[in-house]
């Protein structure tokens, strides 16, 4: 890989870093999306607990990997969520990295080696062809000479 190329993949990886590292910790706490959908129709407190009403989130489950070492967006142990929470983005960017990267290092193995096709090197004689110059005739002066004798 060219030097600028390495440049480009660092620099990407650098903000990546960045932004799951400090950034993700500003992210709001409360998004719009799917979990608050799930929650219309019911009536929450000021901790997010359902207090009353009728809503799809009622039947809301711990996920089997509840007890993972990443899960909720920090990772277990750590005591500060700033740290927990930036941490747990860094190493998921490293993880999605190294698995980016090595897919597409088993593709560029792959994809390297000879396909057995009738290609030859520049400047190279295919074998049982006879190199020309001298008195040797070319494929297509021997295809002329055919032609006029028929």
């Amino acid at each position: 890989m060219k030097n600028r190329s390495w440049a480009f993949l660092a620099a990407g990886l650098l903000v990546a870093l960045l932004l799951a590292g400090v950034v993700s910790n500003y992210a709001s706490s409360h998004p719009d999306g799917l979990d608050s959908s799930l929650l219309k129709g019911c009536t929450v407190d000021a901790e997010d607990n359902i207090v009353g009403g009728s809503c799809p989130a009622q039947q809301a489950r711990d996920h089997e990997f509840a007890d993972s070492p990443l899960a909720d967006y920090g990772v277990r142990g750590v005591r500060n969520s700033f740290v927990s929470t930036g941490l747990s983005g860094v190493l998921g960017v490293l993880v999605t990295f190294a698995i980016g990267a090595g897919g597409f290092w088993l593709l560029r193995r792959r994809g390297t080696t000879p396909t057995g096709g009738d290609a030859t090197p520049t400047g190279a004689t295919p074998t049982g062809a006879t190199p020309t110059g001298g008195d040797a005739t070319t494929p297509a002066e021997d295809d002329a000479a055919t032609s006029r004798v028929s």
